[in-house]
């Protein structure tokens, strides 16, 4: 049993390492996968790797985010969250809730659900954070001559966020890619569209853009999604002053699906970039 611990270990930190599945980094843990899918009756694990050099201490709960139209996640209150927002709160169970990582070692967060009888169909959400627990003794004011007054050490606290998703019933989903345009501001340039959402579920997938006549794409973002609170969402990626060049004029905007479940074309539109 001992030894087959030792190779899953090395098999699941090899796996995070090359990125051969999709992984979130924030301070020194990773995680993956970055979003989990239930559907109703099976859980499944998250797999944190502490790639720092020290022990570190991680606390993991559950929260409330809500996506704007600008396609930021609003954290909300569990005393203001609707009774979709409650009711995924109290399906998804996991375990531990608490994870002390030595360095380059991985750890299994089991993850599950219960979805009630009679719970109407539907996408529930909400999201798994971890976030790191700083060292006491790195927090703690160290007191030094009244001269020189009171130092104290500010210790950086990390977390990460995944999107953990029940769905109930038989659901479906579509999306448009609206209008596009590159803009300029003090943090430097950037390719917008609009994408909007009609169905009882969420998108999510890849964006690709291209020139006609040019094989090689000029931008690729993965992990573009629209919730169901929203009815659409305007897409804003960073991009460096020349790719934003190229991405003025005639382009063809791609959207698909993730690629591990088959990557499809959602919705695909020509635009002409100003």
């Amino acid at each position: 049993m001992l030894r087959l611990f030792k190779a899953f270990r090395l098999l699941a930190v090899g796996a995070l390492v090359a990125l051969s599945v999709p992984a979130h980094a924030a301070g020194d843990l990773l995680v993956a996968p970055t979003r989990i899918i239930l559907d109703g009756s099976r859980g499944t694990e998250v797999v944190l790797s502490n790639i720092g050099a020290e022990p570190a201490t991680y606390r993991i709960s559950l929260e409330i985010k809500r996506m704007t139209a600008a396609g930021g996640l609003a954290e909300i209150a569990e005393a203001d969250a609707n009774d979709v927002e409650r009711a995924a709160l109290s399906m998804i169970a996991f375990s531990p809730r608490r994870i002390t990582l030595p360095p380059n070692q991985p750890q299994v967060v089991r993850v599950g659900v219960r979805v009630p009888e009679g719970t109407p169909p539907g996408e529930y959400r909400a999201h798994m954070l971890f976030r790191a627990v700083p060292d006491a003794v790195a927090a703690t004011a160290a007191p030094k001559p009244a001269s020189a007054g009171v130092s104290i050490a500010l210790t950086p606290i990390y977390g990460i966020t995944i999107p953990v998703i029940v769905r109930v019933g038989d659901l479906g989903a579509e999306a448009a890619i609206g209008k596009a345009w590159v803009s300029e501001s003090d943090e430097g340039a950037a390719f917008n569209f609009d994408l909007t959402r009609t169905g009882n579920r969420s998108v999510y997938g890849d964006i690709e853009v291209t020139r006609p006549g040019v094989a090689e794409p000029l931008l690729v973002a993965r992990g573009i999604a629209v919730y169901p609170e929203v009815a659409g969402r305007q897409v804003s990626l960073r991009v460096p002053d020349d790719v934003a060049a190229k991405l003025k004029g005639p382009v063809r905007i791609r959207y698909t699906e993730d690629r591990e479940i088959g990557g499809g074309t959602i919705d695909e539109a020509e635009r002409v970039v100003k």
